[in-house]
């Protein structure tokens, strides 16, 4: 039992695979995953019609290609049943794997907020390439995309259909947009800049019924006010998902509990990605996989090393008005805004006067690289 099984093909898990063959070309790999096993950057699905690209255009290799590039033997429309540490092996649909090392890069699963009406089962939630294909089926050129959430997913999709042909509005109970990672002024920056665009906002309400309406959808919302729509995508975020890792008694919080060197607490079991929980904190961004993938390589490949994680700027696709920002951690303070919108600059600082996150829109977005310099590495044992 000397081989590295890595369960999920998404970013995570492809990534860490090509960062361990880097290091090691013999240990016997294999990938699991319940999709095709096709490779592709998932942060490019809210930017395909930017981009020029459908849900096969997004395709950076065939689950072949990628087995080719990897040595290794990709599974594709393969489910894990169940994880059995104790015995080294998970259970899927066809028999049992054995593993030597195993990796949870299982990701997050969309929240499902619920919706009444006889047309709820028919709201979208895009979290891979293949749900993308299923809501650009049938889309045309005008019509009307409701979109609810206005997070950071729902504001790049608001974005990149908005400025591609498609009338859009976005239904959120939040007074603003982005509302756990942007001050209220830098919102409004965001949210008049997408209003230019033709982007229709309900804020301060939720979509509370959902029913046909003869070959289009009916919205009620809460506030009494009604929307007809072609479309609905539900954007109101992702959870951790811990159904495998439960099961199998392995330590969850908000996420998959792992330590420095990405460490379960069952032996030889490993997490990566947007299911874990690193210093009591999610960090389901793109670079976090990308720190945390070179160091678990080196860890797989018999060199352990610890995870390293620095300030980690997140750049929002929203080009109506470009957003960066350092999401501060849980700790008391104030942001501090200068400048006027859309050119918005954010620093929050806690109560002992330290600058610990920033938030940036427009032409304020130049001053990344100076006040990333300046932010704390993520706090804990990686500190």
């Amino acid at each position: 039992m000397t081989g590295v099984v890595i369960v999920g093909t998404g970013h995570a898990g492809y990534t860490l695979a090509r960062e361990f063959r880097k290091l090691d070309r013999a240990t016997p790999l294999t990938l699991v995953t319940r999709d095709d096993g096709a490779s592709y950057y998932k942060p490019d699905l809210s930017k395909a019609f930017a981009s020029g690209k459908d849900a096969d255009g997004l395709i950076k290799a065939t689950r072949e290609a990628a087995a080719r590039e990897l040595d290794a033997d990709v599974r594709a429309n393969t489910d894990v049943l169940a994880l059995e540490p104790a015995a080294h092996r998970i259970r899927l649909g066809d028999g049992l794997l054995p593993y030597g090392r195993l990796v949870l890069a299982t990701g997050a699963a969309p929240i499902r907020i619920p919706i009444g009406g006889d047309a709820a089962g028919q709201v979208f939630r895009v979290n891979s390439r293949l749900d993308y294909a299923r809501f650009r089926d049938g889309l045309n050129a005008g019509d009307h995309i409701l979109i609810i959430g206005a997070g950071l997913i729902g504001c790049e999709f608001a974005n990149d259909c908005g400025a591609h042909g498609f009338r859009i509005s976005v239904v959120d109970v939040a007074p603003w947009p982005l509302p756990r990672l942007l001050p209220e002024p830098c919102g409004r920056a965001l949210q008049d800049a997408l209003a230019r665009l033709g982007v229709t906002w309900h804020l301060g309400a939720s979509v509370a019924q959902l029913n046909r309406d003869g070959a289009r959808l009916r919205a009620t919302l809460s506030s009494g006010a009604t929307l007809t729509a072609d479309r609905v995508l539900s954007a109101v975020g992702l959870r951790p998902d811990l159904a495998l890792a439960r099961a199998a008694g392995l330590s969850c919080r908000l996420g998959i509990v792992v330590d420095d060197f990405l460490r379960t607490s069952a032996p030889d079991v490993y997490g990566l990605g947007d299911g874990i929980e690193i210093a009591g904190r999610l960090l389901p961004f793109v670079l976090p996989i990308a720190h945390g993938a070179r160091a678990l390589a080196q860890t797989l490949a018999g060199r352990p090393a610890r995870a390293a994680f620095p300030a980690m700027p997140v750049l929002v696709k929203t080009p109506a008005c470009p957003v960066i920002v350092c999401p501060p951690p849980d700790a008391a303070g104030e942001w501090r805004i200068t400048g006027a919108a859309p050119d918005l600059e954010a620093v929050f600082v806690d109560h002992a006067g330290r600058e610990i996150g920033f938030a940036l829109t427009g032409g304020a977005t130049a001053r990344r690289g100076a006040l990333a310099a300046k932010m704390p590495p993520v706090t804990g044992p990686f500190g």
